[in-house]
């Protein structure tokens, strides 16, 4: 009879085959005891997790780590790890692989938390187009919290400071214990009747048994059915709850819900006076624009005016006048240049002139000019005109000069003087 023999690999890897395939053993929750705990330098945490009946050995890698571990954990925790069991195959031996863990008393409400995430998620609760927009400018804010707690004080001081104007309506819920998740049902549909224009749900931080209230079912209905934007405002910015997911809106904190809903009216002066600059601006840079049209219009108006016609025509006038005299007196200066020019030129002419140089001027006896000697003959009567007076004679020699020798005629007689 042949038998089938196999390796230790071989049965180990099979068995690693088994667990992958089981289904729960690829997510589990598992509550027990924390011993052997180590931190290793790496950032891997191994320890054991153990009850009466048996140990289960575990590990945390540093990368489950970051997200999947709030606390420090130690020896004796009573924790709820969720992870897979595996086998790991080298060894031969199986353990839990930690991808959360939390403490026991959170584990169980945490578990609860995420049934109730899933179903409300798969009834489309959480779908966007669900939500709400809430309004920029809100008159009236409804506030579904403690009345002695911190965050009215909170939401009060925001308000205050963001926009005194807008009216704040409490309903004091109570908001963690037996009961509370019906006080904060009922505080929405009271504001919700009111008229109110948005309403704030929320309270201060705390544990997740704290903070269970908004987390119940009928909570989170009352916020999906109420017709008024919800803001919800539970807890500090890393806490999370199901009226998170089901409100309109999330604010980290309830301050944060008060700036969300109180919009701040010092934007709105702001943006009055943003407006109110601009319109000035505007409005001077018209009134400067007309102010240029209507000096253009005087300006045209001036030079169209007849006075301002006529003034200029008079300026044209003396200007033409003023040119006029200058060219007469230019005229008259070079009139008066030339006549002294023909007057010099006239007087080197003068027979005046000439004959009180010594000149006479001669006259023969039928008072024709004499200008040439050959024109007279001895014995003719000539006459002289001197600058005082004039006298007559008789030529008695007329002396000719040819080719460079003088001729001379002689006559009788003597020159009488008259």
């Amino acid at each position: 009879m042949k038998r089938n023999i196999y390796s230790v690999g071989q049965v180990n890897a099979y068995i690693k085959n088994m667990f992958a395939q089981d289904f729960l053993m690829s997510r589990i929750y598992v509550r027990g005891e924390v011993s052997n705990c180590k931190y290793h330098s790496s950032g891997h945490i191994y320890f054991t997790l153990k009850d009466k009946t048996g140990i289960l050995q575990a590990v945390m890698f540093s990368g489950s780590r970051r997200n999947g571990l709030k606390f420090r954990m130690k020896e004796g925790d009573n924790v709820i790890v969720l992870g897979s069991v595996r086998v790991y195959e080298r060894d031969g031996k199986y353990q839990m692989y930690a991808e959360e863990i939390l403490l026991e008393g959170a584990g169980l409400l945490y578990q609860q938390f995420e049934a109730l995430k899933r179903e409300l998620e798969e009834m489309g609760m959480f779908d966007p187009i669900y939500k709400k927009p809430v309004p920029r400018y809100a008159a009236a804010v409804g506030v579904v919290t403690a009345i002695t707690g911190a965050a009215i004080r909170d939401i009060q001081n925001i308000a205050s400071r963001r926009n005194p104007y807008v009216q704040l309506i409490l309903y004091p819920a109570q908001v963690q214990g037996e009961g509370a998740a019906q006080s904060v049902v009922n505080g929405i549909r009271a504001l919700e009747q009111r008229g109110v224009d948005v309403i704030i749900v929320g309270r201060g931080g705390g544990s997740i048994e704290d903070l269970w209230a908004f987390n119940e079912e009928i909570v989170a209905r009352a916020i999906f059915e109420c017709e008024v934007p919800v803001i919800s405002a539970v807890g500090h910015e890393t806490d999370t709850t199901i009226a998170d997911y089901v409100a309109d809106l999330r604010a980290p904190t309830p301050s944060a819900a008060a700036e969300l809903a109180v919009f701040d009216i010092r934007q709105v002066f702001e943006h009055m006076e943003e407006k109110r600059l601009s319109f000035y601006r505007a409005l001077s840079g018209q009134v400067e624009k007309k102010k240029n049209i209507l000096r253009q219009y005087q300006l045209k108006l001036r030079i169209a005016d007849p006075r301002s016609r006529l003034l200029e025509n008079r300026q044209i006038a003396l200007d033409h006048e003023e040119r006029l005299q200058r060219r007469m007196e230019q005229i008259l200066k070079d009139r008066r240049h030339r006549l002294q020019l023909l007057a010099s030129a006239l007087e080197g002419q003068s027979p005046l002139k000439k004959l009180s140089g010594g000149y006479a001027f001669v006259t023969d006896q039928d008072g024709r000019r004499v200008t040439r000697a050959a024109e007279l003959s001895p014995q003719d009567r000539i006459t002289a005109y001197l600058t005082d007076g004039s006298i007559t004679a008789r030529v008695e020699t007329v002396n000719l000069k040819v080719t460079g020798n003088a001729e001379q005629r002689e006559g009788k007689g003597r020159a009488d003087g008259r």
